[in-house]
């Protein structure tokens, strides 16, 4: 994801609400141009019909590209699959508040977490020879936060 949290400040936003697109909501998940078109013709087929089933899909991008694409928007939360059908949903704005409301909340809060407790799994510590000081190795994994769909 490429939120560039500039962009969407007040008087900015502002500005991208007189005449929004579908590319600027690409442009957030994807840097790639071809993944932004294949993710925004998904987006304008679900606002054209209100729902759209695969089997309604136009024929110019493979079933399976449309499904990559329509259910990564379940995913981030654009997007809802009831009853075999795509549409619209309002989680995706609340998420996001909420989000913002606890990233405050844990800003304002008293003490420091302790990031070796949290993440007894990632923090990997070795003992040197020298001196028997204890040395970070770094992190078993780093994990994606929200999987892109493939080409």
């Amino acid at each position: 994801m490429a939120i560039r949290y500039w962009e969407f400040e007040d008087a900015a936003l502002r500005e991208k609400l007189k005449s929004p697109n579908v590319k600027e909501i690409a442009k957030i998940y994807f840097d790639n141009e071809t993944k932004a078109y294949r993710f925004s013709k998904a987006l304008t087929e679900v606002k054209k019909r209100g729902e759209l089933r695969l089997k309604d899909c136009p024929e110019d991008l493979p079933v399976a590209t449309w499904k990559r694409y329509l259910d990564f928007g379940v995913t981030v939360g654009i997007l809802k699959h009831e009853g075999n059908a795509y549409s619209f949903t309002d989680r995706y704005t609340k998420s996001l508040k909420n989000i913002a409301t606890y990233i405050k909340s844990w800003a304002e809060m008293q003490g420091i977490d302790d990031l070796a407790l949290l993440f007894a799994a990632a923090h990997i510590e070795k003992q040197t020879k020298r001196g028997g000081r204890k040395v970070s190795v770094g992190h078993l994994s780093e994990a994606p936060a929200i999987p892109e769909p493939e080409a």
